[in-house]
This record gives structure tokens, C-alpha cells and sequence, in this order.
């Protein structure tokens, strides 16, 4: 039988209470897949069934999102990012639990950074991969821009306009006006604004690990477990150079660059450098 036709839909509670949904695909060793931001378990259907071939790998949606529950309004969770980011932490270890008491991470965008931050909590995990965490460089501009979005997003959550978060999270990663409207008007935009309101989480996980949205140089000295860090070769230098900042930083860490890839990396090329350093 194969990984994929072994799909089981399951939730699992966190320490707070939250339902988190997952799906467990596989057998082998344990892969937790922590998904970037806007991303549930349901955005990438191509890898874990690839990665199921070696290894039992759970996909979940982070608190917030899709199946997952959320304890808390929309725009309260940033209201205190130790808080907010310590609740996300919980989540993976409740999954980590599940998978049976240690596990490995693969972290995408945003959902590397919480992978990270989990791992320097001290969680048992095994092995980290990391693609493009969006640390950006230490500045007092990188800090005021870091600054005035997470404002300026929980206003908006706030204030019931989940359309206008998205369209500001959108044109922070320097996506066009113009394409931004394309996409409001598309098919996908009501799934987009429905995901909206964990954008919040992500604000706070970045915050809270990234002070000034900075590599946390002073943290990852504690990640001794085997560390991969990547980044597409045509993207943005700042991932390369967070990715090497990360694999410099940790006890045993390697820094990767995928040719030709961006962040919207080819699951084709992912897999097999996931694969490769997992087993």
C-alpha cells in the first residue's frame, strides 16, 4: 500500500486546549511539516507524499487555520508575541508527542523560523531543515518597517477587514499594487481572506524570534542537532544570506542552495535534498 493511499485525518490538543488537525502519511521515522504563512496542510499536496516514502510525516494546519481551532480573536495574538509564539511552540510539541516523543522538523518561509524557534526551546527534535526563513538584516529601517506592519495589521484584524490584512501582507513581500488587485478579484481570494486572521501568528512568531526581523545570532548557538538550511538560488540574496547566517550560527549546521530555485521552490528539486539529509 502505498504513503499516500495511508492518509489519516486526526487532531491532536495542545497544552492550551486548541485542536490542531493533522494528517499522518507513511511509516518510518517521525517528519513534522511546518507550513509557512497562509499555508494549512492542504496547500502542498506534492511533498509529503514524497517524503512518506521514507519517512512518517505529519502535516498539520497551524492554530487558526483550516481545521486547526483558535482560542483567541482575530489580531489577540500579537497583542503578545512571547505568548503568541510560546502556544505555536506547544503545538508542535503536542505533535511531536503523537509521533512518539521526538521527531524531526522541515520548516517553510515563516513556518522555518517557528521550526527554529521550537528547536532552541529545547523540544526533542531530531533533525532541522529550514527553506528560506525571511530574516531580513539588522537595521533601524528593518525594524521600523517590522514594526509599523505589525501595527497596522492587527488593526485591520481587528477591525473586521480580512481582505485588507491579506492585501497587506501580500505587497510586503514587494508583490505589485496592480497584481495584488488581480488577485482580489480571482477565484482563490475568498480561501485567502478565510486565513487571514493567523497572519497575526505569524507576525508574532517573527517578532518574537527576529527582534528587528534579524537573524536570532544569540540563540541558535543552543541548536546542536544536525541543521539544514537552504534557499533557492534565484531569490532574494537576503535568504542566502539568512540561511548561511543560520547554518554559521547552530552547532552542525550546512547551508544548501537550490539552483534555479525561488521560494516557490520545485518540489522536485526539495524533495530529494529533504530526503537526502533526513535519512
Amino acid at each position: 500500500m502505498s504513503p499516500q493511499s495511508t492518509v489519516r485525518q486526526e487532531t491532536v490538543r495542545s497544552a492550551d486546549g486548541t485542536v490542531i488537525a493533522f494528517e499522518r502519511r507513511g511509516n518510518g521515522p517521525p517528519l513534522i511539516y511546518v507550513g509557512g504563512a497562509t499555508m494549512t496542510r492542504k496547500s502542498d499536496r506534492d511533498l509529503p507524499p514524497l517524503l512518506a516514502e521514507r519517512f512518517t510525516v505529519y502535516s498539520y494546519d497551524r492554530r487558526g487555520r483550516g481545521d486547526s481551532g483558535d482560542p483567541l480573536p482575530p489580531g489577540a495574538p500579537a497583542r503578545n508575541e512571547e505568548e503568541s509564539a510560546a502556544r505555536e511552540v506547544e503545538d508542535i510539541a503536542a505533535l511531536i508527542a503523537e509521533a512518539g516523543g521526538s521527531a524531526a522538523l522541515y520548516g517553510m518561509s515563516s513556518g522555518a523560523v517557528l521550526a527554529l524557534e521550537a528547536t532552541t526551546s529545547g523540544l526533542p527534535v531530531t533533525k532541522l531543515a529550514l527553506y528560506e526563513a525571511p530574516f531580513g538584516e539588522d537595521s533601524p529601517e528593518q525594524r521600523k518597517a517590522a514594526g509599523e506592519y505589525a501595527t497596522k495589521l492587527i488593526e485591520l484584524l481587528s477591525a473586521g477587514r480580512p481582505g485588507d490584512a491579506m492585501a497587506l501582507f501580500i505587497a510586503s513581500t514587494g508583490t505589485p499594487s496592480e497584481m495584488i488587485d488581480q488577485m482580489r478579484s480571482g477565484p482563490h481570494w475568498p480561501a485567502m481572506e478565510a486565513v487571514a486572521p493567523s497572519l497575526a501568528y505569524d507576525s508574532a512568531v517573527m517578532r518574537n524570534v527576529a527582534r528587528g526581523g534579524a537573524v536570532p545570532t544569540e540563540s541558535l548557538g543552543s541548536v546542536t542537532v544536525p541543521t539544514l538550511a537552504m534557499s533557492g538560488g534565484d531569490s532574494p540574496a537576503f535568504f542566502g544570506a539568512a540561511a548561511q547566517r543560520i547554518a554559521e550560527g547552530v552547532k552542525n549546521g550546512v547551508h544548501l542552495v537550490l539552483p534555479g530555485q525561488t521560494h516557490f521552490v520545485d518540489t522536485a528539486v526539495l524533495a530529494p535534498a529533504l530526503i537526502d539529509f533526513l535519512a
